[in-house]
């Protein structure tokens, strides 16, 4: 993620970047994700371009390989403790401190987990055109 910041030109691209991902989302949110495919795929161009914002000054393909490995871990991780969270909120009722907490988690790792296949595409698209580049 350092990289991304380390020179004016990385900088500026992780700035476009976010600036897509953030026009990309509010669109999304305009239009609606709930059964819009429209939506749906403005959601996931947003989604890739927050991946992209981290991942563009990379130019060795074992980096990508690393996001893929991590990005199947991390899912496999955030839906298990989405579900954990989830579970162990309703268990404490509909208020209090502990059930915002857990079911802030719980939420986090619902986010986490939709990025997760996002980052396994930009892993398998980034390691195919590195490999293929040297």
């Amino acid at each position: 993620m350092l990289e991304a910041l380390s020179t004016p030109r990385n900088r500026h691209r992780s700035l476009m970047f976010f600036l897509i991902c953030v026009v990309l989302a509010g669109a999304a949110s305009i239009v609606g994700i709930s059964d819009n495919p429209p939506g749906i795929a403005l959601a996931f161009v947003s989604a890739i371009a927050f991946v992209l914002m981290f991942v563009h000054p990379w130019k060795i393909a074992k980096k990508f390989r690393y996001l893929i490995y991590t990005s199947i871990l991390g899912f496999v991780m955030a839906v298990i403790l989405h579900n954990l969270f989830e579970g162990l909120a309703s268990k404490m009722g509909g208020s209090g401190l502990a059930y915002s907490l857990l079911s802030g988690a719980g939420v986090a790792f619902f986010f986490i987990a939709l990025i997760c296949p996002v980052a396994l595409l930009v892993g398998l698209v980034g390691a195919v055109i590195v490999s293929r580049r040297k």
